[in-house]
């Protein structure tokens, strides 16, 4: 028996490593590790803005990976926690009865849809601002060089 409670806080806690994927549906789940590939590499991307700077381009395009990998695990927590009983159950649960427990809202379930929005959103917005502060700055520089490659030409 499947857990509303129990999937939720996993898809928070443990969501963009796939555990709420393989407590649901299997080891085999093949979503489960391309959350966690994605995962892996919004890190690395870490790893090279950590050793590098934060001027590396690369580490700028692998960041907001492990950003949006994380926001769509907290909606997708949210997607779980907002499930009536009778169809959590019938999607998770299908030999159990359309009210079994295993689908109710506890305290818990709601605690964690409060933690979810707001790591939810915290996580996109940071995401989406690191992100096109990075590409703003390439575009200044851009136009700077190119500025001063027109300024030398003419003299």
């Amino acid at each position: 028996m499947k857990s509303k409670t129990i999937a939720l806080w996993l898809t928070l806690v443990g969501g963009p490593l796939g555990l709420h994927r393989v407590y649901l549906r299997g080891r085999y789940d093949a979503l489960s590790g391309v959350l966690t590939a994605a995962t892996l590499i919004g890190l690395y991307g870490v790893y090279r803005a950590r050793g590098l700077g934060v001027d590396d381009q690369m580490s700028w395009l692998l960041i907001p990976l492990l950003g949006f990998t994380m926001a769509g695990c907290a909606l997708n927590a949210i997607v779980y926690g907002l499930m009536s009983t009778e169809s959590w159950n019938a999607r998770f649960n299908p030999s159990a009865p359309s009210e079994a427990s295993q689908g109710e809202t506890g305290k818990l379930t709601v605690v964690g849809l409060a933690v979810a929005l707001f790591l939810g959103t915290t996580v996109l917005m940071a995401s989406l601002a690191f992100s096109f502060q990075r590409y703003f700055e390439y575009e200044v520089e851009a136009t700077k060089s190119a500025t001063s490659t027109v300024k030398k030409a003419a003299d």
